[in-house]
């Protein structure tokens, strides 16, 4: 693992995170994931950016990896639930957003109670809430996730699991863990119309979802030919990166949200029109690095701005 070269980077950083979460310098976008079987968005996933000293957007890769190396991915998961509930209130045309939680947070024993107390202060339906645990958090630690799952749904809200199908155990975390939807992952759909081994993967996803009465999203659409076929084989839902950009996304996003955008940020959407792809491809090699054990990013040290990244070592690159 890449770490932070010494202890007054890690102080500068840590301090430059935690002012980052007290004066909301972070935003939130959303993914609208549509229904195959009608129409509508029932649910979107939240992303979250944050600015740097220049107000420019970072992407996942440049900030997640250093939270997560300082064990801040709790606070900032709280911080992200703060934040969507108050749009969630207010009525939104999107009934339901999904959050990633990570797998330091699904170790906190504490978040669950959390998450119920901020449930009851905001009077909004805890079923408006999807929790989504990444399939190589599940991999790492199933009986924490499975007491997270247990709490999170005694509390009223829905668990999901992203990158679903990506390892020869996938099905096995369905036996283990009870929940209300999978993500399947995006090496699959990609996969869909040139490759036997996809189909056969999601067929099977597809009997097992079915007895479990368990809903399943296609992840990292990009093509309208995979949409339709996703949804001839009875795919619930699809998280589109590209297909519907020309139409929905993100030109009727705002009207999606009918006002209610995640942050006042939000409401300027066209910040993320030429950047609706890569914020979607930005997610995956998110994902994919943190699989593999990279947890530090090319940019980093500019989360050290404005204490002066001369004052302290760089942090190390991707490598």
């Amino acid at each position: 693992m890449a770490t932070l070269e010494s202890a007054g980077a890690e102080a500068l950083a840590r301090e430059r995170l935690e002012h980052a979460l007290a004066a909301d310098e972070l935003v939130l976008f959303c993914q609208p994931i549509r229904a195959l079987a009608g129409a509508g968005y029932p649910m979107a996933e939240v992303l979250v950016r944050m600015r740097d000293e220049e107000k420019a957007l970072l992407p996942p890769g440049e900030f997640l990896p250093v939270f997560e190396e300082l064990g801040m991915m709790p606070q900032l998961d709280r911080w992200v639930l703060r934040h969507v509930l108050p749009h969630l209130r207010r009525g939104c045309r999107i009934p339901s957003f999904t959050i990633n939680l990570s797998g330091q947070t699904l170790g906190d024993e504490s978040f669950p109670g959390f998450v119920a107390a901020q449930l009851e202060a905001s009077g909004v339906p805890p079923e408006s809430l999807v929790f989504e645990f990444d399939e190589a958090d599940l991999a790492a630690g199933m009986d924490r996730a499975s007491a997270a799952a247990t709490a999170l749904q005694l509390a009223g809200c829905r668990i999901l699991i992203d990158s679903f199908g990506a390892t020869a155990h996938s099905l096995t975390h369905l036996k283990q863990l009870r929940v209300d939807l999978v993500k399947i992952d995006g090496s699959i759909v990609r996969k869909l119309l040139s490759a036997n081994g996809a189909r056969n993967i999601l067929d099977a996803i597809l009997r097992i979802a079915r007895t479990l009465n368990i809903g399943v999203i296609g992840s990292c659409v990009e093509q309208q030919d995979v949409l339709l076929r996703l949804k001839a084989l009875g795919v619930g839902y699809a998280a589109a990166i590209s297909v519907d950009r020309r139409r929905q996304h993100p030109e009727q996003a705002r009207d999606l949200l009918a006002g209610a955008a995640l942050d006042h940020e939000l409401e300027d959407l066209d910040l993320a029109r030429a950047q609706a792809l890569q914020r979607g491809r930005d997610h995956l090699i998110y994902q994919k690095n943190r699989a593999h054990g990279v947890h530090a990013a090319p940019a980093a040290r500019r989360l050290l701005s404005p204490f002066a990244a001369k004052r302290c070592p760089a942090i190390p690159d991707y490598r």
